[in-house]
């Protein structure tokens, strides 16, 4: 079961930071409620937004980008595990033998 709370905003902000993404919370006139700057690596999220808005757009940019899961501590890995585990997100690039 997957709880929105600030606690799972941290583990995906930890989780893009160690990917090498800045991630900030800013108010601004987004459509999707999010922006995202690849050249930069730089991820902006609208800070207006409640927690599982935050949450989904910050999913929904996990599903956009190629994270690479070599790089990340276990912890964030396990994390990230379980989101693809529970269709969170598709997990591209996760290979099979590193999903169990």
């Amino acid at each position: 079961m997957f709880s929105y709370t600030r606690a799972n905003i941290n583990k995906l902000t930890e989780i893009f930071n160690e990917s090498g993404y800045i991630v900030r919370f800013e108010r601004g006139n987004f459509k999707s409620g999010y922006a995202l700057v690849k050249n930069r690596k730089i991820i902006v999220i609208n800070k207006f937004f409640d927690i599982e808005a935050r949450i989904n757009a910050m999913l929904e940019i996990m599903d956009i980008i190629q994270l690479d899961q070599h790089i990340l501590t276990k912890k964030s890995k396990r994390f990230y595990r379980f989101l693809v585990k529970n269709g969170l997100v598709l997990g591209i690039g996760l290979a099979k033998n590193e999903e169990e």
